[in-house]
């Protein structure tokens, strides 16, 4: 007759404790290490077992709390501190943490969450507090507070533009119900011509002709098609919501100005070059974009911030240059390797291999600030004569246009990281440079192809092409015998 005996289950401490193979056996990279289940009320932390009676505690999110919280740790004698990114709850812990002494390592949720069975506050915290010990879980990129300073203000200015945007449509809607179809025969209705021609229409004026006569002399439609596009009803209400939108508008212009002075003082708080004694030369455009920041030269308190101007690279203007800036900051040695900085940007090719076989090559997805600045950057050199342009062109022509523009993104973001890290400025070796060298390269894969299969290949001369591409063209069945070329 069997008898079933009650087995004693092992804790984890005592489990670690377990003697292991050769090569398993974990060494605790932080022993004084604790992990903190980020909330939007309260916060749970948890430190070793051995350091206090009560290892997991709830403090409050108040400033009183975390500073309890800070003076508990030191009691503790903890020196490294795990947490998740929490929406923005973790930004005045991390900063208080941080001013205290402390090495804070920002987690990424995705990372600790793939563990299941852990789904309280209480044990999450302790499953953090434990990764960090074996040194389990790696700390996110944050700038340095000059430039977290910069980023929160670029971004509260990005959000301002929107917001200004949003208005611009109200404008145009009111218009377009009155039928006045202004924004068909110019292209910018807050340009010089529209802002002219709506700020007339909201003072009273309702002769087409006299509004027509605002025209800037850049507008190709002439006066009298101008004059056609503004015969309106001219309804009250819609009069007034014009009025509205347009009022709002200016209300966020001035704060954007009051942006730009702010970045101004930013900037200039990371400083840390001199401007070369002939200057930086002319910049690629005579007038800068439309939301570009012109209360000051940007490009020279780029250069002064970084010690390189990023503005020379085809496609990056400064309001690029000065977003990409204000979110990885001029000093980039947290990045061993310039696959490190892409792999961080999500512009990088995807590894994701099982048994030898690449099952996908594709990004990961990232909503990174940076990394959509330069994608942008990546559009405009569609048209670009210069050797960028050339290689997204050749892109384009292999593959489709969004993976296109995020491999010539990448390409900018290795760009940059070279010119910050070493300090070269960048030089544009021009379109038929690139164009040559691809034909060579295009050569010697065809000459040694042509050797494997055992062939030769036999330079042509320029009339002898013509004349056999003539001879191909005239051919009745092109597809048939064609003489070969004499």
């Amino acid at each position: 007759m069997s008898k079933i005996v009650p087995v004693a289950r092992k804790t984890a401490a005592e489990s670690q404790d377990r003697p292991r193979g050769k090569g398993q056996q974990f060494a605790m990279a932080y022993p004084d290490a604790c992990g903190i289940d980020i909330g939007s009320s309260s916060h749970f932390v948890a430190v070793p077992a051995d350091r206090d009676g009560e290892s997991v505690r709830e403090f409050r999110a108040f400033t009183a709390d975390l500073q309890a919280l800070v003076a508990w740790l030191r009691q503790c004698q903890i020196t490294a501190v795990a947490m998740e990114s929490t929406g923005v709850y973790w930004i005045p812990l991390y900063e208080m943490l941080d001013e205290a002494g402390f090495e804070v390592h920002l987690v990424n949720a995705r990372h600790v969450k793939s563990v299941p069975g852990r789904k309280s506050d209480v044990l999450d915290c302790q499953w953090l507090q434990q990764l960090m010990t074996f040194g389990l879980l790696r700390g996110a990129f944050r700038p340095a507070d000059e430039v977290c300073a910069l980023r929160a203000v670029w971004r509260h200015r990005d959000m301002l533009l929107s917001y200004q945007a949003r208005h611009v449509q109200h404008l145009q809607k009111a218009l377009t119900q009155m039928n006045v179809q202004l924004h068909h025969v110019i292209t910018d209705l807050m340009g010089v011509t529209g802002q002219a021609i709506v700020r007339a229409i909201i003072a009273g004026e309702r002769n087409a002709e006299v509004l027509a006569a605002l025209r800037d002399r850049r507008i190709k439609a002439d006066e009298a098609e101008i004059a056609r596009s503004l015969q309106g009803s001219w309804r009250d209400e819609h009069l007034f919501s014009s009025k509205q939108a347009l009022a709002l508008y200016d209300a966020y212009a001035e704060q954007i100005a009051e942006c730009d002075v702010e970045l101004e003082r930013l900037l200039g708080a990371l400083k840390a070059h001199e401007l070369p004694d002939d200057g930086l030369g002319r910049p690629k455009r005579r007038t800068p974009a439309k939301n570009a920041v012109r209360h000051f030269d940007t490009r020279s308190a780029l250069f002064e911030a970084s010690g390189v101007d990023l503005t020379r690279i085809p496609g990056i203007d400064t309001s690029t240059a000065l977003k990409v800036i204000s979110e990885v900051g001029t000093d980039l040695r947290r990045f061993p390797t310039v696959k490190h900085f892409t792999s961080w940007m999500g512009l990088c090719p995807g590894t994701k291999i099982s048994g030898g076989k690449v099952l996908s090559s594709a990004t990961k997805r990232c909503s990174n600030r940076a990394a959509q600045a330069l994608r942008m950057a990546a559009q405009a050199l569609r048209r670009s004569q210069s050797a960028l342009g050339a290689y997204h062109r050749r892109l384009c022509a292999r593959m489709d246009r969004p993976k296109a523009i995020t491999a010539t993104a990448h390409k900018l973001a290795r760009l940059i990281y070279f010119m910050l890290t070493k300090g070269q400025p960048y030089v544009d070796v021009g379109q038929q440079y690139y164009e040559d060298r691809y034909r060579e390269r295009v050569f010697q894969n065809l000459t040694k192809r042509a050797h494997t299969l055992g062939f030769q290949l036999i330079p042509v001369a320029a009339g002898r092409i013509r004349k056999f591409t003539a001879l191909w063209s005239s051919h009745p069945n092109p597809l048939g015998a064609v003489p070969a070329p004499t």
